[in-house]
């Protein structure tokens, strides 16, 4: 497993930034599913972004783009099935490259569970939600539009995936904020250490590299493993900090492990060329949300 915050933590002090506080709560709130599973209308919460004409490449292993950001929670229909990217996001660039979007985006999985009755039936939209390093915006702005989101589309639970590792902290806050208003959520992830550390009710643990909580890319059986071990774990979750943990392995060789923002394997150069893109990035962030 790897230990993102400390492994982020030393990565931005080398490129110049201050320490992340990362969230953390003693409390959880817990709130058991209103109604059986397959009795449930469930709705996906998303952090990746629709794909967007005109705001650069968005595509499997597109850089990271600050263009593709978004700052709002938004909806959008299940069908037509969307087209999404997370190339706005620190997912992991260096082992997977976001080609398949059911291994972050599990609509066509959800679509099938729910043929398959083990949920009721799907909200006809999905929401997204921004990757909001302002802890106080996500608690204050995207929690509750977020939730408010789910209550009109009539939602009974909520599946929450997140990608990078702030990803990770913006869905356990919003999850935690749906479940003080009595709406039982999931989050399927890939970063143990920051959802744990923020206190939720239910995670699924899926030790594979960012981007791919939903299941190994290009690889229908994983993605439905995945899936189903989360909807289990919603309904045979009996208090709060309920953690499962995938029997899955991404590799034989676990080696990947080491890769994720290591400042260790970086010279001085490269180390000074991603401090410059990245207050490029800033600055193209910064811009857009004016």
């Amino acid at each position: 497993m790897i230990c993102y915050m400390r492994r982020t933590r030393a990565y931005y002090s080398a490129l110049g930034y201050p320490a992340y506080q990362w969230a953390h709560f003693d409390d959880v709130p817990f709130c058991p599913p209103s109604k059986h599973l397959e009795e449930c209308k469930a709705v996906l919460v998303t952090t990746a972004a629709l794909v967007r004409p005109g705001l650069g490449d968005q595509g499997p292993g597109a850089p990271y783009n600050a263009e593709a950001k978004f700052y709002d929670v938004y909806t959008a229909d299940i069908d037509p099935e969307p087209r999404l990217g997370i190339s706005h996001i620190a997912y992991d660039r260096d082992h997977t490259l976001a080609e398949d979007q059911n291994a972050f985006f599990p609509l066509t999985r959800l679509k099938e569970a729910q043929t398959d009755g083990m949920v009721g039936s799907l909200a006809d939209i999905f929401i997204g939600v921004p990757t909001n390093r302002s802890q106080r915006t996500t608690l204050e702005k995207d929690a509750p539009d977020a939730l408010s989101a789910a209550h009109a589309c009539g939602a009974d639970l909520a599946l929450f995936v997140p990608n990078c590792p702030v990803c990770h902290q913006s869905v356990s806050l919003i999850a935690r904020y749906f479940e003080a208003a009595e709406l039982a959520t999931i989050i399927m992830g890939c970063a143990k250490d920051i959802v744990e550390h923020c206190g939720v009710p239910r995670f699924l643990f899926s030790d594979f590299p960012l981007g791919n909580s939903a299941g190994k890319p290009h690889d229908p059986e994983s993605q439905r493993a995945t899936l189903n071990l989360a909807l289990d774990l919603l309904t045979a979750a009996r208090a709060p900090r309920t953690t499962w943990i995938s029997p899955q392995t991404w590799a034989v060789d676990e080696s990947w492990k080491e890769d994720y923002a290591s400042i260790d394997k970086l010279s001085l150069e490269e180390i000074e060329a991603r401090r410059a893109e990245f207050r490029r990035q800033k600055e193209t962030a910064r811009a857009l949300r004016q």
